[in-house]
């Protein structure tokens, strides 16, 4: 359910990352001959051909191995077509600079380091900035239709005062959503504070705990959490045991309320509004399949009884671990990209910034994807056959815009990388 973004998504990159260099950094020590022909083989192993062992370090193999390595290549090369050429564009000392990769239809952009020690192998490698090259609405429309299973997508202002730069798929269809559900949680926190009913510094005693993603399942029992700080684990980090936290303080009724106040176009679907390990009990030793053709009236009993009884959540993690779409299309969290839009427009509108501040915390965007944008504030969601990635994003003429695309496929787990990669392209329409 975790979200789990990073650069390693659409880089080959080891777990220590190599910052691009300013011009105050470059050294004037003259670079190693070895570092532009690194440059070059990286290209054939994007392309699937070179020897990974001979052009990476082990250090970086342990990291990323060679399985791994080959499917970022082939996810690269089918977003953007073969690596053309590589090349060092700007050095930073001997083993060290800035690596441009031309590919068919797309310039990546990012960092390369190199073993000071003979025979020089890559110990560091990531693209930050991807430049399309030739790139249209219709071009990523069509590669988003043909992903396996259902796809839509918005990319434009909140208020509709102007046409989307892209628009994807069915607007009005309902989609699971992952995490990003969690969203609607931080609203209904954020009118909360504003009502006088709750506040960001109020203190709540950590109770029930639900599975990972997150850190809050391995605090102690009965420890002091502030709403601020369950909030922002649950958006920054998409912690599940602070968003079930924060519903049972908030109060399921009013975070069901708030889903319906926000304009959902289909709250029948989405409520009772669901914590976290009720969804996993239900996918996996509960009774998910009855629930799912329950009227709401039972749906609600159903969650009584799953809340009397003690859940080993360790059988729960195991099945839920297996990889495989469960009842994607009726046990999980719904919602349009109107419905989505809907949401934002709530959001931006909230006179105090806490609720965006946190949104902020975790943007999933690199700089260069950042440039132009006064805010950024993200949440995404995932399960196996489910990812929903979601900006909410204000230019510099306090314009604000909601990025979001949703994938839903019930027959086989869906990609990250590949939706990332999509989403790069989307934004790079609105320099056109």
């Amino acid at each position: 359910m975790h979200l789990r973004l990073a650069l390693a998504l659409t880089a080959l990159l080891p777990a220590a990352a190599f910052a691009q260099p300013g011009a105050s950094d470059i050294e004037a020590t003259q670079q190693n001959p070895r570092l532009a022909d690194r440059g070059t083989e990286v290209v054939a192993i994007i392309n699937g051909d070179g020897d990974v062992e001979e052009t990476f370090a082990p250090t970086f193999l342990a990291a990323i191995p060679s399985a791994q390595i080959a499917a970022l290549g082939q996810q690269l090369t089918s977003q953007f077509g073969p690596a053309l050429s590589g090349k060092i564009v700007q050095s930073a000392g001997q083993y060290r600079g800035a690596i441009e990769v031309r590919f068919e239809k797309n310039v990546a952009k990012g960092s390369i380091a190199i073993s000071p020690d003979a025979p020089h192998r890559i110990t560091e490698l990531g693209f930050t900035a991807y430049e399309p090259i030739n790139d249209s609405s219709e071009k990523i429309s069509a590669e988003l239709s043909a992903l396996p299973g259902r796809t839509s997508a918005y990319f434009g202002p909140l208020d509709g005062s102007s046409a989307p730069l892209f628009q994807h798929g069915d607007q009005q269809a309902q989609f699971a959503i992952g995490s990003t559900f969690k969203l609607y949680v931080l609203a209904a926190l954020a009118r909360g504070v504003d009502e006088g009913r709750l506040s960001w510094d109020q203190t709540i005693a950590l109770e029930a705990k639900s599975l990972p993603g997150g850190i809050m399942q391995n605090w102690p029992d009965g420890a002091p959490v502030t709403l601020h700080t369950a909030a922002t684990l649950m958006i920054s980090i998409s912690d599940n045991t602070a968003t079930d936290l924060l519903i049972d303080a908030i109060g399921r009724d009013v975070v069901a309320a708030e889903l319906q106040a926000s304009g959902h176009s289909d709250p029948n679907l989405a409520l009772p509004f669901l914590k976290t390990l009720e969804m996993f009990a239900l996918k996996t030793i509960g009774p998910g399949a009855a629930y799912a053709k329950a009227n709401e009236a039972l749906q609600a009993a159903m969650l009584s009884e799953l809340a009397a009884n003690t859940l080993d959540t360790q059988a729960i993690l195991e099945k839920f671990s297996a990889e495989k779409p469960v009842l994607i299309d009726t046990v999980e969290w719904f919602a349009s990209m109107d419905d989505q839009r809907a949401l934002m427009l709530v959001l931006a509108a909230q006179d105090d910034d806490t609720a965006r501040a946190i949104m902020a915390v975790n943007t999933a965007l690199t700089e260069a994807e950042l440039a132009g944008w006064k805010y950024a504030g993200f949440k995404g969601g995932s399960e196996p056959g489910v990812l929903n990635l979601t900006w909410l994003l204000q230019d510099e003429a306090d314009g604000w815009h909601m990025l979001a695309l949703s994938w839903n496929n019930s027959a086989a787990p869906v990609d990250t990388t590949t939706l990332k990669l999509l989403t790069s392209r989307i934004l790079a329409l609105a320099g056109k």
